[in-house]
């Protein structure tokens, strides 16, 4: 499975001695973007938007530009972090922002940010597993949020933003559990992981305004203080493994 994930991911509220060799100047940013968030940057201030598409690529190993490629579903709270996280990733092909894991067919974004029709905000990441492996994908997906957190990361709070895995194979629910089982014996967090595994189901991709957000927006508050402090310790950590320029 690679190396064993730090301590804690990079959630300001758990941050712990494992990143301390990351610049404290982030920390700063993020917490004074939460403190402003909390009154008007929660992930339920976002307009809604009528263009909500299904999602063509759920398939694994299917044929994407002549390369054959497999398929990743996540769920780590705010879709907009999760994506400009995984779009970093060398081997990671293409992310896409969307709701899967609930029981309501083509759901806007209102209706999922209610918390009443079962989905969670997810991302699929379509990946040529020849550059990057599932487990990589696995590793980055426990530093990159705090999965001991139930329903809720950050300053959104809901069933919508709860920790998930959502597996396409027997292969991937093995070593999602795996994972999971091996930081919980090691204890790797201070608190039980509380990640749901489970199997993918129909993703819907999001509103056209929700993807590529931060690239779209980086100006925007919520961007330049929660998301980019954030990418950019992800970016430190996991220096070896981004695209090259």
């Amino acid at each position: 499975m690679g190396r064993s994930p730090r301590a804690l991911p990079l959630y300001p509220e758990n941050e712990h001695s494992v990143l301390s060799d990351l610049n404290s100047g982030f920390m700063n940013i993020l917490l004074t973007g939460l403190i402003i968030s909390v009154a008007s940057f929660s992930s339920c201030s976002r307009k809604e938007n009528p263009n909500n598409i299904m999602s063509n690529e759920l398939n694994t190993n299917v044929s994407y530009d002549g390369v054959v490629t497999d398929t990743a579903t996540f769920g780590t709270g705010c879709f907009w972090c999760t994506e400009a996280i995984f779009k970093e990733l060398e081997g990671v092909l293409k992310v896409s922002s969307g709701y899967t894991g609930g029981n309501v067919a083509n759901p806007t974004y209102k209706e999922v940010c209610e918390g009443t029709t079962g989905h969670a905000e997810a991302i699929e990441i379509v990946f040529d597993p020849k550059k990057i492996t599932y487990d990589k994908l696995l590793e980055a997906f426990w530093e990159s949020h705090d999965p001991t957190s139930l329903n809720k990361q950050g300053n959104d709070v809901g069933t919508q933003y709860r920790s998930a895995i959502f597996y396409h194979n027997e292969e991937q629910r093995k070593k999602a559990e795996s994972y999971k089982t091996e930081l919980n014996s090691t204890k790797a967090f201070e608190k039980p992981i509380v990640t749901e595994i489970t199997p993918a189901g129909t993703f819907y991709a999001a509103e056209n305004y929700h993807q590529d957000y931060y690239a779209n927006n980086g100006s925007q508050p919520y961007c330049y203080y929660v998301i980019r402090p954030k990418l950019e310790k992800f970016k430190k950590v996991f220096n070896d493994r981004l695209k090259k320029l």
